[in-house]
Parts: C-alpha cells; structure tokens; sequence
C-alpha cells in the first residue's frame, strides 16, 4: 500500500465498527500536528493491529488502560519473535492512541490514589501559583522539594506539621546533601524555606522554623557576578544562524529577542502571535508574577520575526509565536529547554567559548552594554523589568574602570 495520509486513515477505518471512527478521528489529529507520512503509517499500523485484538477479545475502547497494551505486547511477542526497536515503537504508538482517547473522554483517565502529602503539596503549589504569582517550573520544582520533605518525614500517612521542628530541616538537608552537589542543594533549601513560611502563614507551623533551614556555602561572591557573553561572541552566535532555512529563521529571532531586548527564556516561550502590536512596533512580553510589560521592537527584531512569520513559522492552530520544529508542532513548553537548546546549538555552531550555555548571558551582556555606555542602574533595571533595584546592583560589580576609581591604595604599595 503507498504511504499517504489516505492510506493510513483507510488502514484504520478497515477494523470497522464504531471503533474506526474513533481510530480515524486519532490519525487526523496526527496529521493536524504535523508529523510525517512515514510515521503516521508506521502508527495507524500499531493501531489498527491493536483495535483487532481488542475486538476479538471484546476489550471496548472505553474500558482501555495500559494493562491492556502490555497484555497486546506480551500476547504478540509469544506469538513470533520481534526486534526490541520494534516493540518499543510499537508501545509508543499504542501510547500515543490511550492518550488521545483519554483527552477525548473516550476511555477513562489514569487513576490516581491521592494521599495526605499529596493534598498538602498540591494545595501549597496552587498557593505559589495564586498567591505569589510564581513561574509554573518554579512551582513544581518547590512543590516536588515540599512532597519530599514530607513523605521523609510522615512517610505515606497522616501529616502533623505542627509535629515539625528545628532538627527535622537539618536532617532533612543533611540527608540531601549525601547526594546533591552545592547548587542543587541549595536550591532544596529555597524550596524548604518556601514550604515553611507558607506552612507559618496558615498556622500550621511555628513562627520562625524557616530560619532554622541550613545555608548551602556555596564559596563564590554573593550575589554572583553576571557572567556576560562577550559582544562578538553574540554577534556570531546570531550570524551563524541560517536565514534559508526555517529552523534557522525561528532561532535568528529568538537570538536577537535575548541580546536586544533582554526577555528571559519563559518570557519568549509565553509570547503569542497577538503579543505583537506591529501598528505600534510594540511587544508584550509577561513577565514574573504575572506582570506585563510593553517594549519596543527594534527594527532588526522586528524583521527577523517578521521573516520567520512569512517564512519560517508552521500553519498550526497554536498561537504561541515560536513553534516546535518537529511533530508534535505545537508551542515551546512553559519550562521546557527550548530557548536553552537553541543557545546552545547557535554557539557550537559559532563555535564560541561562552562563560556558559544558558540564554540567561545575552540578558546580562545587554545590561552589561547599557552600563558601559552611561546608562544609569535605574534605568538598567528598567529596560530589564527587575521588580526590585537590589536585583540590579549586581550590574555595579562589572564595570570595573568604574571600581578602580573607588579603590583604597594597598599599605605600602606604589603611590
């Protein structure tokens, strides 16, 4: 049979009953999400093989759960023997038809069993999330840390916070010392702090045991000094970049949104195609905390988005504004690496020593530029949208022709 959406759509649709129409409407979907030919045959393949089976064993998609993929599986590999490269495609395949038939509401959802800790870690992630306006990979990072903590500490049954004490955070970051280096560890105890002071302010914990979580020595200035790509190096990570290709295109605007108007990494992931006001040459860009911000669009930015809209840019129902470039196509996920991938690739292919891999060096290289060149912290901390001006003082520290002017003599030095 010759590969095209046709065929795959008829392979499924030849199991009949109310089944195919179900097995097609999921074909569709992969087709709307863009992924290739090939494999959307390879997988109406694996789904039309399973939809046989579960029909001769009367299993109705309704009642479908993974159970019932690794049954299929293991019934088909006593039947012959099959490479393991098969079978793992295979059951991402099967994957891939459960998940879309659960988000139909076609079969039943995953069930799950929540315990205490996982309504106490659940209710203080909607609190970081609702209250205090937190980054949604923030909030899992500390609701993951807080879910820890406890069962550590209560196990699986019931939760006594008020139970919690001085000793129990020491242990606690003593134990997770054994197998965390300095800053992953300290980013456990930010997370402890949070959880306590949040379990202080429904009273359920005693005043002031935040305090009592360990400071992580971490032995480097604090805050540290930004670490800064250097002007060139930026310039030919955003060179490097190929305008004939789509890919290419995408990455040249995600490069100069970094290095122009210093966004963070989830400020770009967040932007719509209706954050772009090209009336006005504007650009709103949502911050930390939920806070907006509208920043002009310099006229290089604006033709590098403009070219990869044109040109670059999917037909895809999603409205984010940077695409995926491989099915499923859909928007960079809040706290995906996605920004941080395409950084990393634009320096190999520069081939650039950087003082890191992170997008986070074009924002300080910016803010570095801008105080070089006159301008004051105030108005630094401005363009980079900092909430408080004790997070752009750490700006005063890198210009150092500055610093030697400020300099005391050394006792004995030359004068």
């Amino acid at each position: 049979m010759e590969l095209s959406f046709e065929s795959a759509d008829a392979r499924v649709r030849a199991i009949g009953g109310t089944s195919a129409q179900q097995f097609s409407a999921f074909v569709s979907s992969l087709v709307r999400q863009q992924y290739s030919v090939g494999y959307v045959c390879i997988v109406a393949r694996h789904a039309a093989a399973f939809g046989r089976w579960c029909q001769g064993r009367g299993v109705g998609l309704d009642s479908l759960t993974d159970d019932d993929i690794a049954r299929y599986q293991s019934n088909r590999a006593r039947r012959r023997s099959r490479c393991a490269d098969t079978r793992r495609q295979e059951r991402q395949a099967l994957i891939l038809l459960l998940r879309f038939l659960r988000e139909q509401g076609i079969c039943a959802a995953v069930p799950t069993r929540a315990t205490v800790v996982d309504s106490v870690a659940d209710e203080f992630a909607r609190h970081l999330h609702r209250d205090q306006g937190l980054a949604p990979i923030t909030v899992d990072s500390y609701k993951r840390t807080a879910h820890q903590f406890l069962v550590w500490r209560f196990g699986q049954g019931a939760v006594c916070l008020q139970a919690l004490g001085p000793t129990d955070t020491i242990a606690f970051v003593r134990h997770e010392s054994e197998r965390l280096g300095a800053a992953a560890l300290k980013s456990i105890t930010n997370a402890l702090r949070s959880f306590l002071r949040y379990g202080e302010y429904r009273g359920d914990i005693s005043a002031g045991l935040a305090a009592g979580v360990p400071a992580v020595a971490t032995w480097m200035t604090t805050p540290p000094i930004p670490r800064a790509i250097a002007a060139e190096h930026a310039r030919r990570a955003i060179d490097g970049c190929d305008r004939n290709t789509a890919v290419g295109r995408r990455d040249r605007a995600v490069l100069l949104l970094l290095a122009r108007l210093g966004l963070r990494a989830c400020e770009i992931i967040r932007l719509t195609l209706d954050d772009v006001d090209w009336d006005h040459a504007q650009l709103r860009v949502h911050g930390k905390g939920g806070r907006e911000s509208l920043m002009p669009i310099p006229s290089d930015v604006g033709e590098a988005i403009a070219a990869y809209l044109e040109h670059g840019r999917p037909t895809c129902e999603d409205r984010h504004l940077f695409l995926r470039s491989m099915a499923p196509v859909r928007g960079l996920m809040d706290g995906s690496d996605g920004v941080g991938s395409i950084v990393r690739y634009a320096l190999e292919r520069a081939q650039v020593d950087a003082p890191h891999r992170g997008s986070h060096q074009f924002r300080h290289a910016l803010a570095v530029r801008m105080l070089r060149q006159g301008a004051s912290l105030t108005e630094i901390g401005e363009v980079l949208r900092h909430r408080s001006p004790q997070s752009t003082t750490i700006y005063a520290k890198v210009d150092l022709s500055a610093l030697r002017t400020l300099a005391v003599a050394w006792p004995g030095g030359a004068r």
